[in-house]
């Protein structure tokens, strides 16, 4: 017998005839008409060259093959219900499965302590891993699902396939050593496009500034470029460089080193921090509670300030 000839239905049929032993009962069950049921009853005999239901008194008692097949219908015809059709679901306090969360290394230090609070209590065996990666790569990531989802600022996944969600909007400070006497408290733009610059470019990306400061015809004197925002932490203390960088960063790195913050002469970009997913998660309960507690826990309102 070809499968390609079997209608999944009927199997629905037989199980309900194996455990009620009647037509009109098996039809109440289903919720199909007398007719169609005894129609469905018709065509399994046909299907299995057999009888498999025969009257006897006031039942319709199963054949021998009827008898034989009876126990293997039922597990197929369970497994379609509760393994295929049943609504997947997500558990979070009984999870135990890993997450993977595209970020570069200051999302880590940003956006990750009040999650994994928020872990420790609701999702206890849920385990992170983050990874960076560059433009193309990054997508791919995604799309694969060798990444869950995207926190951050992303500019090259805004683009068909793709959800996002926005976090906050944040624009850029200029930072220095707290001891910098070369960093007045305001710079005008020829002391700006002179000083020292380190840039940070994780994985090779463009910035939003770059490009900001490209059209309007300003070259910075750059002096060193990283692939890590945290390594400003080593390299703004003693040093006579500056850097221009999303103020979120400039208030962390300002937790951990003597920092001054240098009034721009120009009036920056702002930056959308988002959370980015490719539309393969978008139904996936397990992603959207992950969307969820990144969202909950790292969004601010207008002001820029976490919502009560």
């Amino acid at each position: 017998m070809d499968i390609r000839s079997v209608d999944l239905n009927l199997l629905v049929v037989f199980d309900a005839m194996a455990r009620h032993r009647s037509v009109n009962r098996t039809a109440e069950a289903i919720g199909l008409s007398q007719p169609a049921t005894s129609a469905a009853l018709a065509r399994l005999r046909t299907l299995f060259d057999d009888a498999l239901f025969v009257r006897a008194g006031a039942q319709m008692e199963p054949t021998p093959r009827a008898l034989e097949l009876a126990p293997a219908v039922h597990r197929v015809v369970e497994a379609i219900q509760s393994e295929i059709l049943q609504q997947a679901g997500f558990e979070p306090r009984t999870a135990d499965r890993s997450f993977t969360i595209l970020t570069p290394d200051i999302g880590e230090v940003a956006f990750l302590p009040g999650v994994l609070r928020r872990l420790r209590h609701e999702a206890p065996h849920v385990r992170l891993q983050t990874v960076s990666r560059p433009r193309p790569a990054a997508a791919q990531a995604l799309e694969t699902g060798d990444a869950d989802l995207a926190v951050g600022f992303f500019p090259d996944l805004q683009k068909p396939g793709y959800f996002h969600q926005g976090l906050f909007k944040t624009t850029y400070a200029c930072i220095a050593c707290a001891h910098n006497d070369g960093a007045p408290g305001r710079m005008t733009m020829k002391q700006y496009l002179g000083a020292r610059h380190i840039v940070v470019r994780p994985d090779g990306r463009e910035h939003m500034l770059d490009r900001f400061l490209e059209d309007k015809g300003w070259h910075r004197h750059l002096t060193l470029e990283l692939s890590h925002f945290m390594s400003l932490l080593a390299l703004l203390p003693g040093s006579d460089l500056i850097a221009t960088v999303p103020k979120d960063i400039a208030t962390v790195v300002g937790r951990h080193v003597p920092l001054k913050q240098v009034e721009l002469p120009f009036r920056p970009p702002q930056i959308q921090v988002q959370q980015v997913w490719h539309r393969r998660m978008q139904n996936d309960p397990a992603n959207r509670w992950l969307r969820t507690v990144f969202y909950e826990v790292n969004r601010r309102d207008a002001d820029g300030q976490m919502p009560a």
